[in-house]
């Protein structure tokens, strides 16, 4: 459709913003949201700046492959329930495509293109929305969108977005992209505070001090566990040792075996919390300091999914001749198959960062890869650090301001050899 406007205050980032902050406007637990690299470009419409507070808004950016092609937006949370047809949806929060169109340069909306790309969507997500400026949407549109069960948002010139059409929510088939984004929704998604710590005895301790009688900081500054303990907290809610999402802690299934292993191995739990004592300050690598904790440590680990994806590959590349690979060409290598999910694990979730590895085409820029501070510390310095102490990994993590990502190694302390 064509309609004279401000191509520059409609343009499609400026839409696509609008729509995140209608349809996000908390970023809270158990929700998550990308936006897809091109919109990390510098200029729209033939040449005009994207304005820095709309790079801001969209942040973080990834290239997320759903359907046939690459949704502008995606995210996984809990909507306002008048944007869906729906009432509720169950527990889990759907996963949600947009596809966003503005003016171009020419003063055109494809809107009717923006309605078929948004249901092409479907096939993965569980909502799909097609966001435009409101005078450029027509009724055929709306006739359209509603036979493909495609939810219409109008974008108003003062920002404002109203619902047209509301989607219904439905199934879909789990894709290795969309999987990735709803694990950054989980408690086991990864962010700059995920892992603090960078022993495993740290995450470890928490549920064997929760079931212990007592405070549970208490006893694990008692203990000399840690000192840290909401950073020992929050990581063992990464791990799954335990929930916080009704307000506290209680333990997980995996947080009881941890419980019942500890008394298994030392008899009580109290004796337990002072074998993790004498483990203080210790600086020998904790599979050889404690071996069965050790064995522990690394079936809890493996449970994460991050390790699984990291030993499985690091063993494939093995297999294929690769014995020792540099951070540089382990996450080269990885983003070929898993690309949502490496930038995910990997690099952090900054603006800056994203834009310095993943160009607007969703390709790794090589140059990037070898500045240490574009990585996520929680995964190259301490969980590869936890790796090292449960013997899957021959070399320690490192702060991401001491990382050389050429020289840093990541290989396996025992590949199978086929």
């Amino acid at each position: 459709m064509s309609v004279t406007a401000n191509t520059d205050q409609l343009s499609e980032p400026a839409v696509l913003a609008h729509t995140k902050q209608r349809l996000f406007p908390e970023i809270s637990e158990g929700s998550y949201v990308v936006t897809d690299t091109q919109f990390a470009a510098e200029t729209w419409n033939a040449g005009i700046p994207i304005k820095p507070q709309i790079h801001e808004i969209l942040s973080p950016f990834n290239h997320v492959e759903l359907g046939s092609g690459y949704p502008d937006l995606v995210g996984v949370g809990s909507v306002d329930p008048e944007l869906l047809a729906v009432d509720r949806f169950g527990q889990t929060p759907p996963l949600i495509a947009v596809e966003a169109k503005g003016y171009t340069a020419s003063g055109t909306v494809d809107t009717e293109r923006g309605i078929v790309q948004a249901h092409d969507r479907l096939s993965a997500a569980n909502v799909a929305y097609m966001a435009a400026p409101s005078e450029a949407i027509t009724q055929t549109d709306r006739v359209l969108a509603r036979n493909l069960n495609v939810g219409v948002l109008a974008v108003s010139a003062s920002g404002s977005v109203t619902l047209f059409e509301a989607p219904r929510v439905v199934g879909n088939q789990s894709t290795d992209a969309a999987s990735a984004i709803r694990f950054q929704a989980s408690a086991q998604g990864v962010t700059d505070n995920s892992f603090s710590l960078n022993h495993p005895k740290n995450y470890l301790g928490y549920p064997i001090a929760l079931a212990a009688d007592g405070d549970t900081d208490a006893l694990l500054k008692q203990y000399q566990i840690v000192n840290a303990t909401a950073q020992a907290r929050r990581g063992a809610s990464h791990l799954n040792l335990i929930d916080t999402s009704l307000g506290h802690a209680r333990l997980t299934p995996l947080g009881k075996e941890v419980v019942r292993f500890a008394v298994r191995q030392s008899g009580s739990i109290d004796a337990a919390l002072s074998e993790f004592e004498s483990w203080y300050r210790s600086r020998k690598r904790f599979c050889e300091l404690a071996p069965a904790w050790g064995e522990l440590a690394r079936r809890v680990l493996f449970a994460y999914r991050g390790t699984t994806l990291i030993i499985e590959e690091l063993q494939q590349m093995h297999t294929d001749g690769f014995t020792e690979l540099s951070l540089t060409e382990f996450v080269s290598y990885l983003h070929t198959l898993h690309p949502t999910f490496t930038i995910e694990l990997f690099i952090k979730g900054t603006e800056a960062a994203r834009r310095r590895v993943l160009t607007p085409e969703g390709n790794i820029r090589r140059a990037g890869l070898k500045d240490g501070e574009v990585y996520h510390s929680p995964t190259v310095f301490q969980l590869k650090a936890m790796l090292y102490h449960a013997g899957f990994l021959t070399d320690r993590g490192r702060e991401p301001h001491r990382l050389d990502p050429q020289t840093d190694v990541w290989a396996l302390c025992e590949p199978i050899t086929v």
